[in-house]
């Protein structure tokens, strides 16, 4: 009796091995290819949700015969992590691959330097420059006119904000989060366009681009701020350092890297709209460098033109996965640029 007392003891404190959860993974990959061909799954979703589902459920069962129940529940938190984790980045990692695949086909230095000009769009050649500058000054411009709006109007809300008039800015700030693009779009068409009758141009699109971006970059920037401790600011404030003083040179270096990174997902919001750049913007195949003036091209617009163009093959339809490519490349970019501003910007710790 004593010996199998003994012997369930030292099974509960028993210690499943650390390549078990790759071994177990392995497994059921195996077991969901085998179950999806004798179903006569043909979609690959299907086998991987089934080894997914087996992945789980076996991790859960081998922890509990081996390591008890307390365990257990361990180990399925952590796989219900891992599978969670991977059908977030397969996904991902699937239209990164394809668009890069299909992307290379005509991405030369020719495709970057060259507009479409003359060329139609069922035939081969032309290039984006036309696109990229559109959309560098476009999101250029709504940066420069949404930043400073955002992040003075955050500081506003954390630092000075009370009573109803900070109360009213954050319910239109957050009124402001949900408007769609094309509302955005319809408003500066109608008050820019229809009645002050300034015609269509890039500056048009920056102001329904600064709509959007500028509530993202008030909840940052306010999120970010509210994570200084205060008692750097008390700190500050003891020494007899003004609190204008205090918000420069305390309050907003340590905060940066997150105002930054804030930044940097507000431009990546804007970068990829297509329904307010196409009713203010409009589309030309030459190049515009003036954005104040005349219709401009941009990239998304372009790669929706080329798309709609293309019925599924042809020049039109290389040339707007090799644009995709390209506003992939250059949201990676920005996010890169955003780091190191981060890093460079932060304060200094001591050693």
């Amino acid at each position: 009796m004593s010996q199998t007392v003994n012997t369930q003891q030292s099974l509960r404190g028993a210690t499943l091995p650390k390549w078990t959860p790759w071994a177990v993974a392995a497994g059921s990959v195996a077991a969901g290819l085998g179950i999806s061909a004798a179903a006569g799954l043909e979609s690959n979703v299907q086998w991987g949700l089934i080894a997914a589902l087996l992945f789980v459920v076996a991790s859960y069962g081998i922890a509990v015969k081996v390591e008890g129940t307390r365990q257990a529940k361990d180990r399925l938190a952590t796989s219900l992590v891992w599978v969670c984790f991977i059908l977030a980045v397969v996904p991902l990692a699937s239209l990164v691959w394809e668009t890069v695949e299909r992307g290379v086909k005509v991405l030369d230095v020719y495709f970057l330097t060259h507009s479409m000009g003359v060329v139609a769009d069922s035939e081969p050649g032309g290039g984006i420059y036309h696109a990229i500058l559109g959309t560098l000054e476009q999101v250029g411009l709504a940066t420069l006119i949404s930043v400073p709006i955002g992040v003075l109007t955050a500081i506003y809300l954390v630092e000075y904000g009370r009573g109803k008039l900070a109360k009213a800015v954050t319910f239109f700030v957050d009124v402001m989060t949900g408007i769609p693009s094309i509302v955005a779009g319809l408003f500066i068409l109608s008050w820019w366009i229809v009645i002050l009758d300034m015609g269509y141009s890039g500056f048009a699109g920056s102001m329904a681009l600064t709509i959007l971006m500028l509530p993202v970059v008030v909840r940052s920037t306010e999120e970010m701020l509210k994570l200084v401790p205060n008692e750097l600011r008390e700190a500050s404030l003891a020494l007899g350092v003004p609190k204008w003083r205090t918000i420069l040179k305390v309050v907003l270096p340590t905060a940066i890297g997150g105002i930054t990174t804030g930044v940097m997902l507000a431009i990546a919001r804007i970068t990829g709209e297509t329904a307010p750049v196409l009713l203010l913007v409009w589309v030309t195949s030459f190049i515009n460098a003036n954005p104040f003036s005349d219709p401009q091209a941009s990239l998304p617009v372009y790669i929706y033109l080329q798309y709609a163009q293309s019925v599924g093959e042809g020049a039109a339809y290389d040339r707007a996965w090799a644009a995709a490519l390209v506003l992939i490349a250059f949201i990676m970019i920005l996010n890169l640029v955003a780091r190191g501003i981060a890093r460079w910007k932060a304060p200094k710790t001591g050693r």
